[in-house]
């Protein structure tokens, strides 16, 4: 029998949402799905020590977890945002509060982070306390599925890589009961395990001896997906020069 791939969970969580009304819209493929009840999943979160003390949150730019860069931003916190596909050296968006000329309402969202955030290097950036995750599928073991580009276990790797991240970073996501699965999923080093599992209904502490990524495991990356990301082709050149110094 064929083993399960991290495909075949996606798909089987996409169709899932959509046969059982779980997903605000139609449009889930190839994407992380928004869900009905992610206020309700945002809620607990905020109830979460790992959430009131975090001063800078890192989030993915996704619609299911818009809730929670709002709420960041209007609780004062600082806001980091990755440029999508990470397509330049300032691959993340900062959002200060303390200086942001919009609502967080409309900050939060991408366009809105655009066009009021200030694009910034791995160095400009300030410590993260909370990372929060997208995710399409998910275990109670601490396993994510994303939505399939790999580009958020990058943005980890390079951050942890900078110590932007630490591996005590705690790490939360919000899903649908749908997207919560009662099996193994597979993952890769550079797979980012997760502390919190957060439904509408619950919320989940994990228990994994799965270790965080501390960095860029160049063994797992081809030359296309290094050439598609400028960050990355800029740190394997310092590397070089380093060795070779």
């Amino acid at each position: 029998m064929k083993e399960k791939d991290k495909d075949y969970f996606r798909h089987m969580v996409w169709n899932a949402m959509l046969e059982t009304g779980a997903a605000r819209s139609k449009q889930v493929y190839d994407r992380i799905p928004d869900f009905y009840g992610n206020e309700e999943a945002a809620n607990l979160v905020f109830r979460l020590p790992a959430w009131q003390n975090a001063k800078a949150v890192k989030s993915n730019p996704d619609r299911p977890q818009r809730p929670l860069r709002q709420r960041a931003l209007e609780e004062g916190k600082v806001l980091y945002m990755a440029v999508p596909r990470l397509r330049s050296e300032q691959c993340f968006i900062e959002l200060d509060p303390a200086v942001l000329s919009a609502p967080p309402a409309k900050a939060a969202t991408i366009k809105g982070a655009f066009t009021y955030g200030k694009l910034v290097h791995f160095e400009e950036m300030r410590p993260v306390d909370l990372v929060i995750s997208g995710s399409v599928a998910v275990n109670r073991q601490s396993t994510r599925i994303g939505k399939g580009g790999g580009f958020a276990d990058l943005e980890y790797g390079l951050a942890a890589a900078v110590g932007v991240v630490k591996p005590e970073t705690p790490v939360v996501t919000t899903v649908h009961g749908v997207q919560l699965l009662d099996e193994s999923l597979p993952w890769t080093h550079h797979d980012v395990p997760l502390d919190y599992v957060v439904t509408p209904e619950e919320v989940i502490r994990c228990q994994s001896e799965t270790p965080k990524p501390n960095g860029i495991y160049w063994e797992d990356l081809d030359e296309t997906k290094i050439a598609q990301i400028p960050l990355l082709g800029k740190l394997r050149r310092a590397l070089a020069d380093n060795e070779g110094g």
